[in-house]
């Protein structure tokens, strides 16, 4: 049999590089004081089980309240995809996205809850919260 598929080249994809490269952005909050919620869904999250390598692909529900700063949309997209390649639980993937929004727009309130596809018959859904502490 032969087949009409050929090797993919060892070049970085323009794909990746802009993955890698990518970072959290935010820009200022065009309402601040002003009490309102944003909410993201991002319903291709995929990683690695840290203790099989089988991969694992979730729902990642984001909802928040900004302060100062807002989370800027494709930027979080680059940094969602860069969980594709990395070895992380469920319980830790979550537990670091929200540490990592938090580091980058301080909101006064934030959820982060990953609802994780079924594998091996276990349904696992994770949320972890935010809130500012008031001064």
């Amino acid at each position: 049999m032969t087949s009409d598929v050929k090797a993919p080249d060892s070049t970085i994809k323009y794909g990746e590089r802009s993955i890698e490269e990518g970072e959290l952005i935010t820009f200022p909050n065009p309402r601040v004081g002003r009490r309102f919620e944003i909410r993201i869904t991002l319903p291709e999250f995929t990683c690695k089980c840290p203790f099989s390598g089988y991969p694992d692909f979730a729902t990642i529900h984001v909802a928040y309240m900004p302060d100062q700063r807002v989370v800027e949309l494709k930027g979080l997209k680059l940094y969602i995809n860069s969980y594709r390649d990395r070895y992380i639980s469920h319980e830790e993937s979550v537990n670091q996205i929200l540490d990592d929004l938090v580091a980058a727009c301080d909101p006064l309130e934030m959820t982060v809850k990953g609802d994780f596809t079924p594998r091996g018959n276990v349904h696992t859904v994770i949320e972890v919260q935010h809130r500012k502490e008031s001064p």
